[in-house]
C-alpha cells in the first residue's frame, strides 16, 4: 500500500510555509467529514452521492502524492455511479484502506 507523502504539498506552496499550513490545515479539517459522509452514504446505500464525496475525496488522495491509490478510486468511484458497493467489494475494501492510510497520516501532521 502506498505511503501518503508531503511532496507535493512542499513543491506547490516552495518556501511558503503558511500557504504550507493552509493546505496542511485543510486536509485536516475536511478529510475526517468527508469520510465520515462517505460511510453514512454508503450505509444508506445512496451510491451516487457516495461517489460524490469520493470525487472529492480522490483530490486530496492526489495531494498526498498516492498516484496508484488515486486510479483505483476513480475505477471505484465511476463503478459506484452505475453500481452497487456489493459488487465492487474488493474496491470497497482497498478503498477503505486508503481512507485508514490517508487519516491516519492526515492526524501525524
Amino acid at each position: 500500500m502506498e505511503k501518503p507523502n508531503l511532496n507535493y504539498i512542499n513543491n506547490l506552496s516552495g518556501n511558503d510555509d503558511a500557504f504550507r499550513g493552509k493546505i496542511i490545515n485543510t486536509l485536516k479539517k475536511e478529510l475526517p467529514k468527508e469520510v465520515k459522509e462517505y460511510y453514512d452514504q454508503i450505509e444508506k446505500g445512496y451510491f451516487t452521492e457516495a461517489a460524490q464525496i469520493i470525487h472529492k475525496i480522490k483530490h486530496k488522495i492526489g495531494i498526498m502524492g498516492m498516484e496508484k491509490s488515486y486510479y483505483l478510486t476513480e475505477e471505484f468511484e465511476r463503478n459506484l455511479k452505475n453500481q452497487s458497493a456489493d459488487s465492487n467489494a474488493e474496491l470497497k475494501v482497498e478503498f477503505n484502506k486508503i481512507l485508514s492510510t490517508m487519516q491516519d497520516f492526515v492526524d501525524s501532521l
